[in-house]
C-alpha cells in the first residue's frame, strides 16, 4: 500500500507520494501507467499529475513529475509551490527558505509561515528564455523556424510567442477569452509540428498594465484551472510586448497569482498559495 497527499495550487491538483525512506516504493517501470491510473478522476483519486518527493545530491529535495498522460514535465510553478507546503508542514525540514531540484534546475522557495501553517510561497523560477536560438537549442522549438512562428489553425491564424521557464510554452494573445474553444486550439498547438516536445498554450487577454487574464491548456494533461510556469510565460510574454509592467496580477481559473519578472537579476519570482486536500492509501497494484 502507498501512502500519498493529494494537493492542489488554485485547482491545479497534484498527488504527492513521498519516497525519501524507499526509493522503490513503485517500480521504475510502472510509474507512466501507475500515474494515469491515479489521476483518472472516475477510477482512481483524480489528479493533473503525481510528483514524487525524493532525496537530492545537490538540494534539499528533488521533485519528479509526471503528468496524467504518464509523460513527464520539467518544471511546474503550482507543484513545486505545493511541493513546499508539504515538505515544511510534515515536518521533514524546518526552514522557511528551501532549495528544491527540478529537471529545470534547482529552485528556490520562500515560505510564509503563519501559526506553523503555510500561508503563501514565492518561488524563484529562473530566468526566461525568449531567444529563439536558444530555444532550439532546448529543442523547444523546430530549427526549421525563425522570427515570427505563425501556426494555421482551421479558420484562425495564431502568432505564437514561445517562451521558455525551464519548460515549453507558446503565448498567444486574444482581445477576448470569454467563449474562447481553449480545448480544440490547444490541442492543435500543443501536438504541432514546430515543438519538438509539444508545448504548453497560454491564451492571454490583457486588461491593463498591472493585471492579465488566462486560460491554459497544458502539456500532457489538457485545460487545467491553473498554471504556474505559465502564468510566468505569460506575464513575460506582456512585458516583452510592453503590453504590461515586468509585474502583474494573473487571473486563472482557479484564482490569481502574482507574477514578478525581476529588473535586478533577470529572475522570475511567482508567489501564491497552495492547499492540502486530503490524504490516503491506494495500492500499487492497480
Amino acid at each position: 500500500m502507498i501512502k500519498f497527499t493529494k494537493m492542489h495550487g488554485l485547482g491545479n491538483d497534484y498527488i504527492y507520494i513521498n519516497t525519501l525512506k524507499n526509493e522503490n516504493i513503485i517500480a521504475e517501470g510502472k510509474l507512466p501507467s501507475f500515474t494515469r491510473y491515479l489521476c483518472n478522476r472516475h477510477f482512481g483519486v483524480g489528479a493533473d499529475g503525481v510528483i514524487l518527493i525524493e532525496k537530492s545530491k545537490i538540494a534539499d529535495f528533488k521533485m519528479k513529475i509526471f503528468n496524467k498522460d504518464g509523460s513527464t514535465a520539467q518544471m511546474c510553478g503550482n507543484g513545486i509551490r505545493c511541493f513546499a507546503k508539504y515538505v515544511y508542514e510534515a515536518g521533514l525540514i524546518n526552514k522557511k527558505n528551501i532549495d528544491i531540484e527540478t529537471q529545470a534546475g534547482v529552485k528556490q522557495a520562500y515560505l510564509k509561515v503563519e501559526n506553523n501553517k503555510v500561508a503563501e510561497i514565492t518561488v524563484c523560477m529562473g530566468k526566461p528564455v525568449l531567444d529563439l536560438l536558444e530555444l532550439r537549442k532546448l529543442k523547444f522549438i523546430d530549427e526549421d523556424y525563425n522570427d515570427k512562428i505563425i501556426i494555421n489553425a482551421t479558420d484562425v491564424n495564431f502568432e505564437i510567442i514561445p517562451v521558455s521557464i525551464g519548460n515549453p510554452h507558446a503565448v498567444v494573445f486574444l482581445k477576448n477569452l470569454e467563449n474562447f474553444n481553449v480545448k480544440k486550439y490547444g490541442e492543435l498547438i500543443e501536438n504541432n509540428k514546430i515543438f519538438p516536445e509539444k508545448t504548453n498554450v497560454e491564451f492571454v487577454q490583457v486588461i491593463d498594465k498591472g493585471h492579465i487574464k488566462m486560460k491554459v491548456w497544458e502539456r500532457g494533461t489538457g485545460e487545467t484551472y491553473a498554471c504556474g510556469t505559465g502564468a510566468c510565460a505569460a506575464l513575460v510574454a506582456c512585458a516583452y510586448k510592453g503590453f504590461t509592467r515586468r509585474y502583474a496580477v494573473v487571473n486563472l481559473k482557479g484564482g490569481d497569482l502574482f507574477v514578478n519578472w525581476s529588473l535586478q537579476d533577470n529572475q522570475i519570482y511567482l508567489t501564491g498559495i497552495a492547499t492540502k486536500v486530503f490524504d490516503g492509501i491506494v495500492g500499487e497494484s492497480q
